[in-house]
């Protein structure tokens, strides 16, 4: 991509995005999977920990929500369009593979805030207070692009079968839910835990969550934007450069 094109690059990706969002994210199943789930998730764990203290709980359903809802659908949309043979159309048009890839992370990331959004306004009418609005909002922007990074990372191979790469999206995501504090606080963990949760980016979103909501947190807050940030980092530009190498094969 050259300096040049670069502001049409990215005018072209918004369209990929709104394309994205009214194709695949605006659906029945995909809004009532987005919310639905990570409220059924919450409300079983709560029902089995009555002990746990309300704002931890809504914290980690901020948590799973953004977490679930920026990694939905992202990693079968290559697939999905490789196999109706739109991704070629796509190819074929002025428009560069970081572009593509940046349109689709752009959708996830919205949908993501949005379902998110909805999570903690549950967390305000159940009586929480915010007490750090800026930071949480800030929190939010940063893990939603984290998160949709690692959407698009997950669609890196190069099948046109969504259900490969959907059960791969599986093994790797939940495992992550439960090693990142969301149902075992993080001050509770063994050390292999905490070895585990230190390498999981939905582990200081979650931190920035009960800090926003209780103002106690177990990583400086400086240190759990800098994670997220050089996590957002790593993620993107490998997502970048694997999709443009795997791109061909695609086709």
């Amino acid at each position: 991509m050259n300096p040049a094109g670069f502001p049409e690059q990215v005018r072209r990706a918004w369209a990929i995005a709104k394309k994205d969002i009214c194709i695949y994210y605006i659906k029945g199943p995909v809004l009532i999977f987005g919310i639905f789930m990570p409220v059924f998730l919450f409300l079983a764990f709560l029902m089995g920990s009555r002990q746990l203290p309300l704002a931890l709980l809504v914290s980690g359903l901020v948590g799973m929500a953004l977490f679930f809802t920026a990694t939905a659908v992202s990693p079968a949309i290559f697939p999905w369009e490789g196999q109706a043979k739109t991704l070629e159309r796509l190819a074929s048009c002025p428009i560069t593979v970081e572009a593509i890839v940046f349109g689709d992370m752009i959708a996830s990331t919205l949908f993501g805030i949005g379902i998110t959004l909805i999570t903690v306004i549950i967390g305000l009418v159940l009586g929480l207070s915010l007490l750090h609005a800026v930071t949480l909002g800030a929190g939010i922007l940063l893990a939603a692009c984290c998160f949709s990074a690692i959407g698009m990372l997950l669609a890196v191979p190069p099948t046109n079968t969504p259900s490969n790469i959907m059960m791969l999206s599986s093994l790797i995501k939940f495992p992550l839910v439960f090693i990142s504090g969301i149902f075992i606080p993080l001050e509770q963990m063994p050390p292999w835990g905490m070895a585990l949760a230190v390498c999981s980016p939905l582990t200081y979103f979650t931190d920035l969550v009960r800090y926003s909501f209780t103002g106690t947190n177990y990583f400086p807050v400086p240190g759990d934007i800098a994670a997220l940030g050089m996590f957002t980092v790593v993620f993107t530009a490998g997502t970048m450069f694997l999709h443009k190498r795997t791109m061909p094969r695609r086709m």
